[in-house]
């Protein structure tokens, strides 16, 4: 069996020392809700390829990939070069710039769905400047989006995001606040629907289409367990959409990494409105709305005032915009075909570990993208996923004994490839994986 990294966590101190500091400055020690662990996190200093080190020397496999957006890894040489000489010329401008057309052809071309796109700085304005563009063409005030789906920090989109059986409501799904102080008119205006229960979802979508602008969809959102949607689901959706007026709203900010066209192209789904990020900045900050030129029209200033405003300082940056088209050119269908194979191999050695060791257990999603789950009961949407607390415990001891011993996911354990990981880096996970496993196992 492969051993561990060698270079397991052996020091904290840096870390503890920035963690104290960062205490005195920031709310928490943290500007990001990210890897939020106690004691504290380890405090990244460099990455490369597929490993980043910490402050303290320490070496991780990293397959959380900053939240799935590094599909490159760490510092990859093209992505760099493309950084450097863009800075040559200028890190941002009042005026557009070549660099912003080059990018949007790139993405344009790799979807008919995707007409025309916008440029904004991250996936969460992307959402709320899509939901806009969304009430802008339809003239409603209401947005539908499934129970537990992430879809940024955006008031609307975060409702219903993390609720629990004490308040998710009996038979629909209640519209939940995910933070303190949401007014009653985001919840009014927030229809929650249970992701793959189509008959739910069509009584819901049909008692309040007359009010709908949006159906914000992502076809195998993370937070509900990478559990893909399913086909009958898809198409149901798509008819109610298309019948009553309704714009279907597709989130790819993560599931754009699935193929060259992202997920809606192999999934059989239509968007009229395409939320991007992540993958198509090259590890700089970046976001976009894309889809049918009608709907987008509602930005087209040439006739006067738009009929959404939608711009930011930073917005289509030429460093963003040349990491971007740096990215998605390396991104060619056998770039994607190989993470596939690598995501498969990865998925399946997962079940294989639970089964040899006997423990409940299994490893859902798709391509590049993974997440392992503490159970084996079937998963289709985000009640069926929602551990018990025993199962929340054991994830994050789980999580901890790999990042003691050298490989990163996120907390609620799932992760990504990136392309310059190959078999052997699948296997030192899988290795790793099996002894922090049995190393849980052993704490009962």
């Amino acid at each position: 069996m492969t051993e561990p990294l060698d270079s397991r966590r052996n020091s904290t101190a840096a870390s503890a020392a920035l963690y104290d500091r960062a205490l005195k400055v920031m709310p928490g020690g943290n500007t990001r809700l990210t890897y939020v662990m106690q004691p504290f996190a380890p405090y990244a200093a460099r990455g490369a390829g597929a490993l980043v080190h910490d402050v303290d020397g320490n070496a991780y496999l990293d397959f959380g990939n900053n939240f799935f957006s590094l599909i490159h890894g760490h510092a990859h040489p093209a992505i760099l070069s493309a950084i450097a000489e863009a800075m040559t010329r200028g890190t941002s401008f009042g005026l557009p710039t070549e660099a912003e057309v080059l990018l949007a052809e790139e993405i344009c071309g790799r979807s008919p769905a995707l007409q025309q796109i916008r440029f904004v700085n991250s996936g969460t304005e992307a959402m709320l400047t899509a939901v806009k563009a969304a009430r802008a063409f339809t003239g409603r005030p209401k947005i539908a989006k499934m129970e537990g789906a992430y879809h940024g920090g955006y008031d609307h989109t975060e409702v219903s995001l993390d609720p629990t059986p004490a308040n998710w409501g009996e038979g629909e799904p209640a519209s939940v606040p995910y933070d303190t102080g949401t007014p009653q008119a985001v919840l009014d205006d927030t229809v929650v629907l249970p992701f793959n229960d189509i008959e739910t979802t069509s009584r819901l979508i049909e008692r309040h289409a007359r009010d709908l602008a949006a159906i914000i969809l992502d076809p195998m959102p993370s937070r509900i367990g990478l559990v893909a949607g399913r086909p009958d689901y898809l198409a149901r959706l798509q008819a109610l959409a298309r019948r009553h007026g309704i714009l279907l709203l597709v989130d790819e900010i993560i599931t754009f990494r699935l193929a060259p066209g992202g997920a809606h192209s192999i999934m059989g789904i239509a968007p009229d409105l395409v939320t991007l990020g992540k993958v198509i900045g090259g590890g700089l900050p970046v976001g976009a709305v894309a889809g049918r030129a009608e709907v987008m029209d509602v930005f087209n200033w040439r006739n006067g005032k738009p009929r959404v405003s939608a711009s930011g300082t930073f917005s289509a940056n030429p460093l963003s915009m040349a990491a971007g088209l740096a990215s998605m050119r390396l991104l060619t269908p056998g770039a994607y075909a190989r993470l596939e194979a690598l995501g498969d191999r990865l998925r399946a050695g997962v079940g294989a570990v639970f089964r040899e060791l006997g423990l409940p257990g299994q490893a859902l999603g798709a391509g590049s993208l993974f997440r392992i789950h503490l159970h084996d009961r079937p998963i289709h949407d985000y009640r069926s996923a929602y551990p018990t607390e025993a199962e929340k415990a054991r994830v994050a001891a789980l999580h901890r004994q790999l990042l003691d011993r050298g490989v990163l996911v996120t907390a609620n354990l799932s992760g990504a490839l990136s392309t310059p990981m190959g078999e052997s880096e699948v296997d030192r996970f899988l290795a790793t994986f099996r002894d922090a496993l049995e190393a849980l196992a052993g704490q009962r």
